[in-house]
């Protein structure tokens, strides 16, 4: 099990990757032990993970989109050093100058980063290195958390908040991307031994219906949160209602029998294309072997579930699944609203199980709102009304990308830190992205 169970602390949030930028303004500034304590967590949890990896492993990069482990790693050392470490640590000393280069994710200028899809290539600096750097990281900040004085104290605890939760998305990709890797792999390695799940069925769909009219979305608490949550603004809803749970595999294998990837008019135009061009048949990590579906998971290969949430499918997918069933994905603005009273609790990274489970309705609906599969919304990636970088923001950090095309999706996943999660978290993917634990949800029209 990983850090803390996330309905017993203060959420903190961001979309994983580029895109997202701080901001502290007006907010609480934790204690400085508080945040020591998390700082220890969120680093030792990100080596914790990497080390059921081989070092062979943690160098290769399965496509483009991904990156290795051994990066991973390292980026998260090079964010702590510019944004912390050499604007507030007088004297500090880089590890390594060099690193730089090597580990700067940012795009613009090109020359100062190393080609992000060439990082498998970076057989050099060895992970033994970045071992003693992550170390060498880790003692200056936490030097400067017990140093620095009270008045600079909120500033830098604002830029350590957004480095600590940059970390933990990028320990969501860690798993991601060594998941990919591993399905790439003729052997089909397996992250972690298999993980007991009960024998339960998933309930018959219900819908959960909301009066519409008018209500609040965006941050507007009092701990950190992300320039993308905010600010917290009215929007006017249509009455809606919302499915209970996660499609399960079973309702997904219905679409597919009945022409789901061979019928043109389910999908968008574009969708259509990148299916036919890349040969979609099934969800990402599924493959028939003696005439029965079976998945990769990071516990290995196994016979397809049907109770389970079906995953790793694109927002084109997702869509088309949608329009085959009569239905609709969710606008952003309708999944916030209703995850609003929820408890930030669900099947997270904490839980170790890495996969996504049968729906346990309990309670009042919806479920599953959080942790099992990001939740594809019909929302694509806008900047909120009246947004402005915040303080924090730095570099491609400091606003959305725009153009981009990207979509937003809700909720967290199996392998999302439950620290990070709240029901403002905007996650963003280009619409034909699979290989993050994407789910569907479905909405309609009251």
């Amino acid at each position: 099990m990983l850090g803390a169970r996330p309905d017993r602390h203060a959420s903190r949030q961001g979309a994983v990757g580029p895109g997202m930028s701080g901001d502290a303004g007006g907010t609480a500034t934790p204690d400085r032990s508080v945040l020591a304590a998390r700082f220890r967590r969120v680093r030792g949890n990100s080596g914790l993970l990497a080390s059921r990896l081989t070092p062979e492993d943690q160098l290769v990069q399965s496509m483009p989109e991904a990156s290795p482990v051994k990066w991973h790693l390292g980026h998260t050392c090079w964010l702590l050093e510019k944004l912390v470490l050499e604007r507030f640590l007088v004297g500090y000393t880089a590890f390594d100058d060099r690193f730089t280069y090597l580990f700067n994710a940012l795009k613009e200028p090109a020359e100062t980063a190393h080609p992000a899809a060439s990082r498998h290539l970076l057989s050099r600096p060895a992970l033994s290195d970045v071992s003693r750097w992550r170390e060498h990281v880790n003692a200056a900040v936490m030097r400067l958390i017990e140093e620095a004085s009270t008045g600079i104290w909120p500033q830098i605890a604002g830029w350590i908040e957004l480095a600590l939760t940059h970390e933990e998305q990028h320990q969501e990709l860690i798993l991601s991307d060594i998941k990919h890797a591993f399905w790439s792999n003729p052997l089909r390695p397996a992250y972690q031994e298999s993980q007991p799940t009960p024998l339960t069925s998933a309930p018959g769909q219900s819908w959960i219906a909301h009066p519409g009219g008018t209500a609040e979305i965006g941050y507007g608490g009092a701990g950190f949160s992300f320039d993308l949550e905010q600010p917290r603004h009215p929007v006017i809803l249509p009455p809606f209602r919302m499915a209970g749970r996660l499609v399960t595999c079973t309702e997904y294998q219905e679409f597919m029998e009945d022409g789901g990837y061979s019928t043109a008019s389910f999908w968008r135009p574009e969708g259509w294309a990148l299916a036919q061009q890349e040969g979609w048949k099934a969800p990402l990590y599924w493959f028939k072997h003696g005439g029965l579906w079976h998945q990769f998971t990071l516990s290995g290969m196994r016979l397809v579930d049907g109770e389970e949430p079906v995953c790793h499918l694109s927002w084109f997918e997702a869509d088309a699944f949608a329009r085959w069933s009569g239905k609709r994905l969710p606008t952003e603005m309708e999944w916030e609203v209703m995850a609003a009273g929820h408890r930030r609790t669900g099947n997270l990274l904490d839980y170790g199980r890495l996969h996504p489970v049968t729906a346990a309705c309990a309670g009042e609906g919806p479920w599953q709102m959080y942790g099992d599969g990001w939740e594809w919304t019909q929302s694509p990636l806008t900047p909120y009304p009246r947004h402005k970088p915040g303080p924090f923001a730095v570099g491609e950090f400091a606003m959305p990308r725009l153009g981009a095309g990207h979509m937003v999706l809700r909720g967290g996943s199996a392998l999302t830190p439950g620290e990070m999660i709240r029901a403002t978290y905007r996650h963003h993917l280009a619409p034909g992205s699979r290989w993050q634990m994407t789910c569907i949800r479905l909405a309609e029209d009251a």
